[in-house]
Parts: C-alpha cells; sequence; structure tokens
C-alpha cells in the first residue's frame, strides 16, 4: 500500500504561479513512475505530467507544456508540479498517483486506469 497526500494548492489569479507537493508513505516510490491528473467539475479525469522514477523522462499535457514542471525527490519521497502562467482553465482539482506495476521507456502512461494509488486531490482555483 502506498499513501499519496497532495498539498500546496490554493487560490491565485491568472498569471500567478503554484507549487503542489505529493508526500508519499507506506512504501518508498524511488522505483516508481508518478503522475499529476486533474478533474474540473462535471469533467473526467485527465492526465497532466508524468515523470520516470529516474527523473530523466517527463510527460506533459499539450495544454501545460511549456507552464508546468514536474519533478521528485526520491530522497523524500515526494513529486512535485510547478505550474507557472496559471490560467482559469486550470482550475481543478488536482491528484497525484503511482504506478507500482512495471513500467517501460519509451511507453507514454496517459490514462488514470495506468496508475494503482490516488491521493485525495488538491484544489486548484485560478481567478481572471
Amino acid at each position: 500500500q502506498v499513501q499519496l497526500v497532495e498539498s500546496g494548492g490554493g487560490l491565485v489569479q491568472a498569471g500567478g504561479s503554484l507549487r503542489l507537493s505529493c508526500a508519499a508513505s507506506g512504501r518508498t516510490i524511488s522505483s516508481y513512475r508518478m503522475g499529476w491528473f486533474h478533474q474540473a467539475p462535471g469533467k473526467e479525469r485527465e492526465f497532466v505530467a508524468a515523470i520516470s522514477w529516474t527523473g530523466r523522462s517527463t510527460n506533459y499535457a499539450d495544454s501545460v507544456k511549456g507552464r508546468f514542471t514536474i519533478s521528485r525527490d526520491n530522497a523524500k519521497n515526494t513529486v512535485y508540479l510547478q505550474m507557472n502562467s496559471l490560467k482559469p482553465e486550470d482550475t481543478a482539482v488536482y491528484y497525484c498517483a503511482v504506478r507500482t506495476r512495471t513500467s517501460y521507456s519509451g511507453i507514454g502512461y496517459y490514462q488514470t486506469r495506468d496508475y494503482d494509488y490516488w491521493g485525495q486531490g488538491t484544489q486548484v482555483t485560478v481567478s481572471s
């Protein structure tokens, strides 16, 4: 079992920045691929970003490329999502997830079914 707890969400004006954190417990996540997803009201949960266990490989949704950066600190068992130039359409609950199944290089894991454990989410609201 892996427990994930997100933090860092809040209310910010358009153009502002937030840094989300995802702290893991119960098991070290240093060997696992990690992802961030978001879910806006009335919409499905969508992929935002993912990072390999080494941190050398990252993937982003087109809507956040150039604005968001995913990173990890395996020593702290924590993953981060730096969000810059925020837009009102970024408003959503942001979830952290871990994939504990084997991950293969060159394959993107963009679906919610690709991940095994989830946090409870943190609300991000961007005002115009």
